[in-house]
């Protein structure tokens, strides 16, 4: 009875921390897209004031020349004073005065405008580090949250001691965490960033057809073109890591088989074989669901960790049994080692428990990875 009470009174506990660390997430969150707002806002000015920059060096360069003919042909008159009239004279000392004040101007604009570009870029990096700090604590509050909601009693009755009960519950929402500020990461440098500097091209598309030419406009309208299709490959490529929408449609062997190839496509330096042995037949969903899973992670891992210059995958499917092998030659590991960061091993095991199956590998560092999947079924 006391421990039930303890927990009730903890829980009361947590109900008022999540509110507090909430409303900080939701501050925290808001300052980071006040800071993106300006990064953006900032961002086109200083493309605008570098435009300025390069058109009051070029008219610089060109009231330079006219400088030092003016000064020649002021010299010249000076020397020969007696051969000019003194309307010729007067006109030589003003032109040359007037290109004088005129380059002067033109100086002192150039480097107001350097110093205001300096002052843009260096509160660029201030907003960009402040965005980053934002970020960081927000998925730290993030995983604070998660941890304080989840329903960890049921999961104590699994858990001999509570470390274990600790140690599991973090690892999960760390985990899951990790996957999202992944998925966040890629969305940020990919699409998003690509389409900021599409809009942010775009304005600059009609000043250069104002300022420069029709052909100047064209071509920065092609490299738009060009950006925004590889954004949107991007974010087919990132809606396909998620969830093929083809398993549900073709089944496990032909998506399978078109996302090992999107993959080699994306990874140039790696070649990726598929080999089908079994029967090419639908699979219960959730067969087809992990065993889709646990291959991709096995191939993630071959990418990230081993840097594998070749991958081989094969998958035989039998009435009774499903095999998949996954083989690398990458950099290998010690399998007895363990690692704080081994989410994906873990990931792959708990999947193939799900299923009753079994899972083996075999890697020695330098000599490559073997990764065998067997799940039983009745098919």
């Amino acid at each position: 009875m006391a421990i039930k009470f303890e927990t009730k009174a903890l829980d009361q506990i947590l109900e008022k921390m999540i509110d507090t660390v909430g409303n900080s997430k939701d501050e925290i969150f808001r300052i980071g897209e006040q800071c993106r707002a300006d990064y953006e806002s900032i961002t086109s000015e200083l493309q605008d004031i570098k435009l300025k920059v390069a058109y009051i060096i070029n008219e610089g360069d060109k009231l330079d020349i006219q400088v030092r003919a003016a000064r020649k042909r002021l010299s010249e008159v000076s020397k020969h004073f007696k051969d000019y009239t003194e309307e010729e004279v007067r006109e030589s000392y003003e032109v040359a005065h007037k290109l004088q004040m005129d380059l002067t101007m033109n100086r002192q604009m150039e480097k107001q405008l350097r110093e205001k570009r300096d002052d843009l870029e260096r509160r660029l990096i201030g907003l960009n580090e402040t965005i980053e700090r934002a970020d960081h604590l927000v998925s730290q509050i993030s995983v604070v949250m998660n941890y304080m909601m989840s329903d960890i009693r049921q999961m104590g009755e699994a858990l001999e001691t509570a470390q274990q009960r600790q140690d599991f519950g973090l690892k999960i929402i760390e985990a899951q965490e990790e996957e999202r500020k992944r998925l966040s990461r890629e969305i940020h440098d990919g699409p998003a960033q690509m389409m900021a500097n599409v809009m942010m091209r775009s304005d600059l598309v009609e000043k250069i057809y104002k300022e420069r030419s029709a052909a100047e406009a064209i071509s920065e309208i092609r490299n738009m073109k060009k950006m925004v299709r590889s954004a949107l490959y991007e974010v087919r490529r990132i809606i396909y890591d998620l969830r093929p929408m083809a398993l549900d449609d073709l089944g496990l062997v032909p998506t399978l088989k078109k996302y090992l190839q999107t993959i080699e496509e994306y990874h140039k330096t790696t070649r990726i074989q598929f080999v089908n042995v079994g029967n090419d037949q639908r699979l219960p969903a959730k067969y087809e669901v992990a065993l889709f899973r646990v291959i991709q992670e096995s191939v993630q891992n071959a990418l990230k960790h081993a840097r594998a210059s070749l991958i081989q995958v094969k998958l035989e499917i039998k009435q009774d049994l499903v095999m998949a092998v996954i083989k690398d030659d990458g950099r290998g590991f010690d399998v007895n080692e363990k690692k704080d960061d081994s989410f994906g091993i873990i990931g792959i095991r708990e999947r193939v428990e799900l299923l009753e199956g079994e899972l083996a590998i075999h890697s020695k560092v330098g000599t490559g990875t073997l990764v065998i999947i067997q799940v039983p079924m009745n098919l």
